[in-house]
């Protein structure tokens, strides 16, 4: 393992921190994903957060292994799988840790300082470079995707999901209601506009465009009103939705970058 001196804690594991975790596994450093004990990923096909029930998933070409303890998630970061670990806060025991990437995407900042490890990384909006991290990668999709910044924020939250495949906000699909999740169809599944998919207690979740169910929230978990809770992809492509996306690998590799460059200003 060419830097497995050089521990990588990884705030999130949805998606995004998936992305993350695939470019710096790549290039040879031992990862721990931190997640919490019911994780919100919707991509859940595409995400390391998928290991907490499973027990274990391969992604592409990378293994992840949940585990219980923080000696445990040392070890198996070390043999080459990527650890993913319940833990809210940063565990003691991964006091060794050379880099921490913050990749929960809750759109502010909750908690993760610039002291954290030698160097800390925050992808998108509620991070400033500089202050609570040394860098922050673009998230928004367009031509600062994948950035790094070293000063200053990422572009604000406009609340509107990027477009793919043409469409935008109506590919998304949010919980009706507070409450537990039913869902009827599975990921990969290609459905018709206005097909009810599944329900939040007895209200249905209804997609307002064809295509393939892309991300479903895990099945029977208590959802808010108003989370997003499923993503439709209107390109129809069943593949796409057990692969990485275009997205995810260019925020790892900002984040590769901005660790890269750390380590070679300190060196």
């Amino acid at each position: 393992m060419l830097f497995g001196d050089h521990l990588t804690v990884i705030r999130g594991g949805g998606d995004l921190g998936t992305g993350v975790a695939y470019r710096l596994h790549h290039a040879g450093f031992p990862i721990v994903v931190l997640e919490i004990a019911e994780p919100l990923a919707i991509r859940r096909a595409v995400a390391l957060a998928s290991a907490v029930g499973a027990g274990a998933v391969t992604i592409e070409d990378i293994e992840g292994r949940f585990v219980e303890s923080e000696q445990v998630a040392l070890e198996v970061a070390r043999s080459g799988a990527v650890a993913v670990l319940v833990s809210p806060e940063i565990p003691d025991a991964l006091h060794e840790r050379f880099a921490l990437v913050d990749a929960r995407l809750a759109k502010r900042n909750l908690g993760t300082t610039i002291r954290d490890a030698a160097v800390v990384v925050g992808l998108g909006p509620g991070f400033t470079a500089g202050l609570d991290c040394h860098a922050v990668v673009e998230t928004q999709r367009g031509p600062h995707l994948g950035r790094v910044l070293w000063e200053g924020q990422a572009a604000l939250d406009t609340g509107v999901p990027g477009t793919v495949g043409g469409e935008s906000a109506l590919r998304v699909l949010h919980a009706p209601a507070a409450g537990r999740v039913a869902w009827t169809a599975g990921i990969g599944d290609l459905v018709e506009a206005n097909a009810v998919i599944g329900h939040v207690g007895r209200l249905p979740i209804q997609v307002a465009i064809g295509g393939v169910v892309r991300g479903l929230i895990a099945q029977g978990r208590e959802v808010s009103a108003g989370l997003k809770i499923a993503d439709v992809d209107p390109r129809g492509e069943v593949a796409t939705c057990f692969e990485i996306s275009d997205k995810a690998l260019a925020v790892g590799g900002g984040a590769l970058q901005a660790i890269l460059s750390r380590l070679a200003s300190s060196s």
